[in-house]
């Protein structure tokens, strides 16, 4: 199977080519002819699987070969927006929309990303001049349609991408008064890492008679990330992780925390200890983010830690190391945090750093992926079996419990053809970018409808 037995035209193929992709994933063979066909699609594909491609490049090639697309004689005339791709993060959104940049290098489409945290008026003048694919933050979009300088009434294409990461971060709000300005007669397509009973209802709603896909088990992990636990005492995560850092030599090591303080707190414990490092997070300017994003992904920067705005945003080859620092509250989450690791084919290692105060935390996590995770006690941090647990903070400032956290939505749902690829990890190619900043809602001002937002500048930065 090839690109070009895709369907996909001859200008799309070239740019895939020229990425170093020559064959497509799973996801990317089931998604790709779904939506050159003009159906609606549900479809549930593990993180690492090359999902992006397989949406970008069937909507690159429909706006491209159409009658309006064809009409087009170069990227910068005036048009319309004919295709919204929605996703939660900052990080995601331009990674997304650097996507297509690439695969429709060689047509004459354009595309543009807006989200929170930086300056509106930039994006108010690209907008006016014209985008026929536009990727958004749910909130920015908001700011945008409130002040009328976005029009949507010309949409064909709506994609929601990392659709459960959405509903997690409270977007259902901001993504419904989205839909209610957008033409009801269009596509839909709404891909996510899990399909939880949330999503099923979420399709219920949004979808017309959907083809189905789901590339892998549900809630599955990459079977090439290798998996353990370390117990240690919660006072002796920062010595144990700055002694595996050390002893093992890892030189690219990305670390989540559950809170923006305690990822700041451990860049300073870490670069005391002579590790380089440095922190990604809602309270982070983008400036500072795409900074440490980008130092991470050449090389130059030893350590990242992030918290869980992170998990979908980062598209490193062959990072090797992923840390949980902290456990997520949110079981599904560990998921997305370790695939950030065995991407393309490679191997990759999950470690987990786990005290007393998470045994329950790690119990549902193991419940979820239907895996007892192997403990490995370290010599030197042997926990003290007599502690006890203590509540567990979840997020800055908040006390929280050890239990999982709650999410808006429910019900069952879902429907139409089901087609199931088999397959864990990614096949041999998987078109992507490298790209760099997007992330969940930061920025000052802004609604209360979403409980992953914290302050600074820039209005509804989300």
């Amino acid at each position: 199977m090839s690109f070009t037995t895709l369907g996909l035209s001859d200008a799309i193929v070239r740019a895939v080519t020229e990425a170093g992709y020559t064959q497509p994933t799973p996801i990317q063979t089931q998604a790709i002819p779904a939506v050159m066909n003009g159906g609606d699609l549900l479809a549930g594909a593990q993180t690492g699987t090359g999902k992006t491609a397989g949406f970008t490049l069937p909507i690159v090639h429909r706006l491209s070969t159409d009658k309006i697309g064809a009409a087009l004689t170069n990227k910068s005339s005036q048009r319309s927006v004919r295709a919204l791709i929605l996703a939660p993060t900052r990080e995601l959104a331009a990674q997304v929309e650097e996507s297509v940049r690439i695969y429709g290098k060689y047509t004459n489409l354009n595309s543009a990303v807006i989200f929170g945290g930086v300056g509106i008026n930039p994006q108010i003048k690209q907008l006016k001049q014209g985008v026929d694919i536009l990727v958004a933050t749910p909130g920015r979009l908001l700011d945008h349609m409130e002040q009328r300088t976005v029009d949507l009434s010309k949409i064909e294409i709506l994609i929601l991408d990392e659709a459960d990461r959405m509903l997690d971060m409270g977007f259902i709000r901001d993504i419904k008064k989205v839909l209610a300005a957008l033409p009801p007669k269009r596509q839909n397509l709404l891909f996510s890492a899990t399909f939880s009973e949330e999503i099923k209802a979420l399709a219920d709603g949004l979808l017309n008679k959907p083809a189905m896909i789901e590339v892998a088990r549900r809630n599955s992990t990459v079977e090439v990330i290798a998996q353990k636990i370390h117990p240690v005492d919660r006072d002796k995560k920062h010595p144990m992780l700055a002694h595996l850092i050390k002893s093992n030599k890892w030189s690219q090591v990305l670390v989540f925390t559950r809170t923006k303080h305690g990822a700041n707190k451990l860049v300073d414990q870490l670069g005391a200890d002579g590790i380089g490092a440095l922190a990604i997070h809602g309270n982070k300017s983008q400036t500072a983010r795409t900074r440490a994003l980008s130092e991470f992904k050449d090389g130059t920067l030893q350590v990242l830690v992030a918290t869980d705005i992170a998990a979908r945003g980062i598209d490193i080859d062959q990072l090797p190391h992923v840390v949980n620092y902290d456990l997520p509250n949110i079981p599904e989450d560990y998921v997305h945090r370790i695939g950030r690791t065995g991407r393309a084919g490679a191997t990759g290692e999950a470690v987990s750093l786990v005290c007393v105060d998470e045994h329950d935390m790690l119990k549902d996590i193991e419940k979820l992926i239907k895996q007892t995770l192997p403990r490995q006690v370290i010599p030197g941090f042997e926990p003290d079996p007599t502690a006890r647990a203590q509540p567990i903070q979840l997020r800055s400032g908040a006390p929280g419990h050890g239990g999982r956290g709650g999410r808006p939505g429910g019900g069952g749902g879902g429907g139409g053809q089901v087609i199931r690829v088999g397959g864990g990890g990614r096949g041999s190619a998987k078109p992507r970018s490298a790209g760099g900043g997007g992330g969940a809602r930061s920025g000052g001002g802004g609604r209360s409808s979403a409980p992953a937002r914290s302050g600074g500048g820039g209005g509804r930065g989300r």
